[in-house]
């Protein structure tokens, strides 16, 4: 038998289904990879940080490219549109019969000028390339201004953008999870609300029973965490880097990411993707066609 690797993202429900035995029980012969949560990209902000006065440096790959490249596990998420666009271009399937929903939003420090959400317009906001601080900062913020006053800045991973803003080498970022948990404590803004959706992508060599069984157990942790979500929280603190422990109390986290166990859709995989493709956000041997029966688990 397979061992079927799984990448936690940051969020509760794997590891409340690990305490519980909620995986066991499903008869998964399982293993963690990957750490607790999302990394800081290689050359990002988190990985050179320094007190010289310095722009956080660009980093032009994220999610998507770290589909490209293979993840090592049978399964693991990234937003929607990131996992729209990997199992369209066959990097592996999109599950069907789940997604989830995180917080989110662009954030600024306490003493910034911006207020509201028109005071973005022409000012740089960090997000990660092809990732869904990207992808959901594009989506809020087209409906308060036109596209051209849109200014992205391609900062890292989200531990490059919690030190970025941390050390004011960015004036505002697009931030969810724990990440903008943290931040909420020391006193940062929220001054757009950038709710995305997450999405599932198990590998070509998955077994399709093990992913079942793997959202079995992610369905009733979910209940878990619902019914009593401050028993759990303190497993959030596993996607946050230990030297930021210290200033962050766990009782006041959020629940973080909800699964929703309800259909990705034809029509939501197909309005993704003509979104996608109407911003021209992938060159052309990045971009995907399969359709949504090879794409999407159904």
């Amino acid at each position: 038998m397979t061992t079927f690797r799984i990448q936690p993202h940051g969020r509760l429900q794997e590891w409340v289904a690990e305490e519980r035995g909620y995986f066991k029980d499903e008869g998964l012969d399982y293993e963690f990879v990957g750490g607790g949560g999302p990394a800081g990209a290689p050359g990002g902000y988190a990985s050179v940080q320094t007190t010289e006065s310095m722009k956080a440096p660009e980093v032009r790959e994220g999610a998507f490219e770290s589909f490209e490249e293979g993840r090592a596990c049978e399964i693991s998420s990234a937003c929607h549109w990131a996992i729209n666009m990997a199992s369209s271009a066959e990097h592996g399937h999109m599950w069907g019969h789940a997604y989830s929903v995180t917080p989110s939003g662009i954030v600024v420090p306490p003493e910034s000028p911006v207020q509201k959400p028109e005071d973005l317009a022409n000012f740089p906001v960090g997000v990660g390339y092809h990732s869904g601080s990207h992808f959901s900062a594009l989506q809020h913020l087209e409906k308060i201004m036109k596209p051209t006053e849109i200014k992205l800045d391609f900062v890292g991973m989200p531990q490059d953008r919690l030190a970025a803003l941390l050390d004011r080498k960015v004036g505002a970022a697009n931030v969810f999870g724990v990440q903008f948990y943290a931040l909420e404590q020391q006193g940062f803004r929220k001054v757009v609300d950038t709710t995305f959706m997450i999405g599932f992508l198990f590998s070509n060599e998955a077994d399709i029973d093990d992913v079942q069984h793997y959202f079995n157990a992610l369905q009733r942790a979910q209940r878990d965490i619902d019914l009593e979500p401050e028993r759990y929280k303190h497993y959030l603190l596993k996607g946050l880097p230990e030297q930021y422990h210290s200033i962050v109390d766990a009782r006041r986290f959020g629940p973080g990411e909800r699964i929703v166990f309800e259909p990705y859709t034809r029509e939501m995989y197909e309005r993704t993707h003509r979104w996608m493709e109407q911003w021209k956000l992938f060159p052309e041997e990045q971009l995907g066609h399969a359709d949504y029966e090879v794409a999407v688990a159904v």
